[in-house]
């Protein structure tokens, strides 16, 4: 089949994928990106696949194809160099549906900002910046479960792959003579450890600030609530919003200890959903904690003036590191987001993870290293014009 201006392949059966597979052995990259719908399901649904390598392009229909091991041994090949953009969220989809862990990946949007753009950069705007061609509007906000496919879908499909082997060539070609390879590949290789992919189960719980603020009972409570939430979604496969609105979650939290007929009256309630469920939310705000999540709920227990100092210094630490980044022409956002160093003095796993080796190390320093691992002796001090950071 033809797309304007361009040939590819279209695959939908898995005599197909495996025709595919056979036809591609011993190629040394392949670039790949996804389509896919995430909206009003809790499990997301993979609608499209595309390839580019130096036998063609290809369109991988998933929807038809159940079976995608032909293409998934690919990816997981340490021989065939994985040529991505922002390839982390494909992956992720990747690795919950089907469980494979990656090898030998290249994401250009990551290696990007080891040659002085910034982190993220959209694909369109990399590749204008790099190869000079502008690519059309974004197609992005589309049925991509519609079969068959329109004109316009398959040509914005095609563009997402289309370059990445020209972007490839020409960032490793600057990283090379930056002398910033090697941290750009280690960045990279992250997204080829299985770590990678686990994610807390409670971390809505753990990055509210509702929680923070909240009495104890509340805060058991609103950890409940996230997982059944969650549990429901997933049981369901509806969205989690479609569950329970994120917006009436402090609502619900602060007003489930005046009973189902005090949240019924609440008219920023859900009416609905309280005459559903509304017993089963006071059984979980009554309910005794267990030792797990007395651990959970005090691991973010902090006083007020603790709070308000460490976010000074948290503060300062990130501009040190935005700093330093800028000397190195690095994207600062690939270094590390402002909730990483809080992150790092709460969980030396975490600190080891992201400053025990490699190139954040490197760059940061042995003095920024040592300021994080000793936070909590770390102090302020401005003395004659000057700020200083002391033990």
């Amino acid at each position: 089949m033809s797309a304007p201006a361009r040939q590819y392949t279209f695959i939908d059966t898995f005599e197909a994928l495996e025709e595919f597979a056979s036809s591609l052995r011993g190629i040394t990259w392949l670039g790949f990106d996804t389509e896919f719908i995430g909206e009003k399901r809790y499990f997301t649904l993979l609608c499209l696949i595309q390839v580019s390598c130096d036998r063609g392009i290809y369109l991988i229909d998933p929807i038809a194809i159940k079976d995608l091991t032909p293409f998934l041994d690919f990816l997981t090949d340490p021989e065939v160099v994985k040529i991505t953009h922002a390839g982390d969220n494909d992956y992720r989809l990747l690795n919950q549906q089907f469980g494979i862990v990656p090898k030998n990946v290249f994401d250009t949007q990551v290696a990007a900002g080891f040659i002085g753009h910034r982190y993220p950069m959209s694909f369109a705007k990399l590749v204008e910046a790099e190869t000079g061609t502008r690519l059309g509007k974004g197609y992005a906000v589309t049925d991509w479960s519609q079969r068959p496919m329109s004109a316009k879908q398959i040509r914005y499909a095609l563009d997402d792959v289309l370059f990445l082997k020209e972007l490839y060539d020409k960032i490793t070609e600057k990283l090379t003579e930056n002398g910033r390879l090697d941290w750009a590949l280690e960045e990279c290789g992250l997204m080829a450890q299985s770590s990678y992919y686990h994610r807390d189960p409670n971390h809505e719980f753990l990055n509210s600030n509702l929680a923070r603020s909240a009495r104890t009972a509340e805060r058991l409570f609103l950890l409940r609530l996230y997982e059944w939430r969650r549990a429901m979604a997933e049981r369901k496969d509806y969205s989690k919003e479609m569950i329970l609105q994120s917006r009436v979650i402090s609502q619900l939290t602060r007003g489930v200890k005046g009973g189902k007929d005090a949240m019924l009256e609440n008219r920023r309630l859900p009416q609905k959903t309280i005459k559903r469920f509304g017993d089963d939310f006071i059984e979980m705000y009554n309910r005794p904690a267990t030792d797990e999540e007395k651990a959970i709920i005090n691991s973010i227990q902090r006083s007020s003036r603790e709070e308000e100092e460490d976010d000074m210094l948290i503060e300062l630490l990130y501009l040190i590191m935005k700093y330093r980044a800028s000397e190195a022409d690095i994207s600062h956002a690939l270094i590390m987001p402002r909730n990483a160093i809080k992150r790092m003095k709460k969980d030396p796993e975490v600190r080891e993870s992201i400053l025990g080796s490699g190139w954040r190390r490197k760059l940061l320093g042995d003095d920024y290293v040592h300021w994080v691992e000793h936070f909590d002796s770390l102090s302020m001090k401005i003395e004659g014009g000057k700020i200083a950071l002391v033990f």
